[in-house]
C-alpha cells in the first residue's frame, strides 16, 4: 500500500491534504473532526490585521483626530487583547486535542503593529504561520516596486520576530510573477499559490455592489497548476496548492506539477469533512496503480524542466491550442 505521508515546512504530515483557513478551522471541535477525517494539517481561520484595527476604531466614536480619551484607549486595548487572546486560545486548545500540525494564519497588508503578535502566536504553540497577504494593485500612484517592497518588509520583520516556519499565501497580480516568486522563496519556508479574496458583483435591480461568492471553482486550479509547474525547478522552498481542489484528481495534478501539499476548503463546504478521507484513499489507490511507493516518487514529475515541451505551461500555446481544437 502506498505511503501518502509527506513533509511540509519541516513538519511531518500523514497526508498531503491540508484543511485551509475557513470556518471549519475556527473551532477545536471541527479541527478534531478534520484530523479524524484524514487531514495532514490544519490552517486556522485567519485573524485579520484589518479586523483588529476596525474593532478598535469602532470604539473610537469616529474621532477624526485619533485623540482618544483614556477611557477610549482602554476599551480599544481591551478589545484588541480579547480578540487576540481568543485566537491564541484556539491555537493552544487545538494543540492539546490533535497531533497533526496546527498552522496559524494572519491576513495582513502592512508591516504594522500586528507583527508583534507573531511572538505570542509562537508561544501559544503554533507549528507554523501562514501570512495571507493581499494588496490589490489599484492605487494609480503606487508602482509595482512600491507594492513589492511592502511584501518584502512584512516577510523580513516577521522572520525577525519568530523561529516558526513561515508560509506566504499570495495572489498572482504581479508584473513578473516568476521572478518575484523566486525572490520570495528565498525568505520563506513555503509559497501558497494562490489566495482567494472578495470579488464584487453588481446587482442590477438594487443597483448595489454585492459579493460574487466565495467558493472556488475547479477551473481555478488550472492557473495554480501552471505556476506550480513553472517555478518548481527554480525554488527550494515548499509549495502549497490552494484553490479549485475539489477531488483527488486535483490533488494528484498539483503534486505532479510540484506541490508538496494541497489545501482544501470549498470541498468541505460542498461535500463534507469526510471528503478528505476519500481523497486520501483515491490518492493511495492511484499511487498503487502507478507503482509509486511514496509521493516523492512522482512529485514534480510534470514540472517545467521535466517535460519534453515546457512551452505547454506558457501562453505561447494559446493560439495553437484553439487552432487544433477547432479541427
Amino acid at each position: 500500500m502506498a505511503d501518502i505521508s509527506t513533509k511540509y515546512m519541516g513538519l511531518n504530515l500523514k497526508s498531503p491534504i491540508i484543511a485551509s483557513s475557513s470556518d471549519f478551522t475556527s473551532n477545536v471541535e471541527n479541527i478534531v473532526k478534520l484530523e479524524k477525517a484524514g487531514c495532514g494539517a490544519v490552517v486556522l481561520k485567519s485573524i485579520f490585521e484589518e479586523q483588529i484595527l476596525m474593532e478598535i476604531d469602532s470604539f473610537g466614536m469616529n474621532n477624526m483626530f485619533n485623540s482618544y480619551s483614556d477611557a477610549e484607549n482602554y476599551i480599544g486595548y481591551y478589545t484588541k487583547k480579547n480578540e487576540v487572546n481568543k485566537y491564541l486560545k484556539l491555537i493552544t486548545d487545538s494543540k492539546k486535542q490533535v497531533e497533526i500540525p496546527v498552522i496559524s494564519s494572519v491576513h495582513c497588508s502592512t508591516n504594522g503593529e500586528w507583527i508583534n503578535y507573531v511572538q505570542e502566536i509562537e508561544k501559544a504553540g503554533a507549528d507554523a504561520i501562514e501570512l495571507n497577504v493581499f494588496i490589490l494593485p489599484s492605487d494609480i500612484n503606487s508602482t509595482a516596486q512600491d507594492i513589492e517592497k511592502i511584501y518584502f518588509s512584512i516577510l523580513d520583520e516577521v522572520k525577525q520576530k519568530t523561529k516558526l516556519p513561515v508560509a506566504l499565501k499570495m495572489h498572482h497580480y504581479f508584473t513578473n510573477l516568476a521572478n518575484l516568486l523566486v525572490q520570495f522563496s528565498k525568505k520563506v519556508d513555503s509559497l501558497v499559490l494562490f489566495n482567494r479574496f472578495f470579488n464584487p458583483d453588481i446587482d442590477i435591480e438594487k443597483e448595489t455592489i454585492k459579493s460574487a461568492g466565495s467558493y472556488s471553482l475547479t477551473e481555478d486550479n488550472y492557473l495554480i497548476q501552471r505556476w506550480l509547474g513553472i517555478i518548481r525547478p527554480h525554488v527550494t522552498c515548499d509549495l502549497s496548492a490552494s484553490g479549485g481542489i475539489h477531488d483527488s484528481n486535483a490533488v494528484i495534478k498539483s503534486l505532479l506539477a510540484g506541490a508538496n501539499v494541497a489545501q482544501i476548503a470549498t470541498a468541505f463546504y460542498q461535500q463534507g469533512i469526510d471528503v478528505a478521507g476519500k481523497m486520501n484513499k483515491e490518492l493511495s489507490d492511484w499511487m498503487d496503480k502507478k507503482n509509486y511507493g511514496k509521493i516523492d516518487d512522482f512529485r514534480g514529475k510534470l514540472s517545467y524542466t521535466k517535460i519534453p515541451n515546457p512551452n505547454l505551461y506558457e501562453r505561447a500555446q494559446f493560439m495553437k491550442y484553439f487552432s487544433d481544437f477547432s479541427k
